[in-house]
């Protein structure tokens, strides 16, 4: 199976946010759709981990489109 990359940069999207578009970014930036993203986000913490933290160093250093 081959995932196609659609966007060559990092960035939060203006018009696909819930909270901050950490998410979004993260989907489009891999070619997933945002609900599986912020799905697998918030069953990735129901396990123990730093993804609270990431997602927050990720929401201040992802720039905004």
């Amino acid at each position: 199976m081959s995932r196609t990359i659609t966007s060559s940069t990092l960035t939060r999207p203006r018009d696909n946010r819930m909270i901050a578009g950490v998410c979004a970014g993260l989907a489009r930036r891999f070619g997933l759709s945002a609900g599986v993203v912020r799905i697998l986000f918030v069953l990735s913490c129901l396990l123990p981990g730093p993804q609270f933290i990431a997602y927050l160093v990720l929401w201040a250093l992802m720039p905004n489109e």
